[in-house]
């Protein structure tokens, strides 16, 4: 195929990665609107609960950006990702703010951050061990 064509079918087949992110930042605003959340017996605290949050959102956002090619993932593409869902993080403790009794916590945007940036950072990582993998070994 030439390489307008093939490029131009890339960026046609990846929108749906995108979309499944959109569907997750839904899900996370529909929970902040919720005047409050049930807590599961033997839940671990609120820091972790928003750590595993956002480093799952840093996940599909990575995932999306490198279409699944995980071998892809650069430290731009971390940084991006840490960036965008810390920036999401703000909107939604900005938001949680307007929802009774909710509150902004600077300490939950925090642990958002360390989540977004724990998990990019592993699957640069990973990307780097995949890479390495699939490097002819031979002399």
């Amino acid at each position: 195929m030439p390489p307008a064509v093939s490029g131009r079918r890339g960026a046609s087949t990846g929108w749906w990665r995108w979309a499944v992110v959109a569907a997750y930042l839904s899900f996370i605003y529909l929970l902040s609107s919720q005047p409050s959340l049930p807590e599961l017996p033997g839940a671990p605290s609120d820091k972790l609960e928003h750590v595993a949050a956002y480093g799952l959102l840093s996940a599909l956002v990575v995932w999306a950006r490198v279409r699944g090619d995980w071998r892809t993932v650069t430290v731009r593409t971390v940084v991006f990702a840490a960036v965008f869902c810390t920036l999401y993080g703000w909107s939604d403790e900005l938001h949680q703010s307007f929802v009774p009794p909710r509150q902004y916590d600077v300490r939950d945007l925090a642990a958002d951050g360390a989540g977004a940036l724990l998990a990019a950072g592993a699957l640069w990582a990973w990307g780097i061990i995949a890479r390495g993998r699939t490097a002819s070994h031979d002399l």
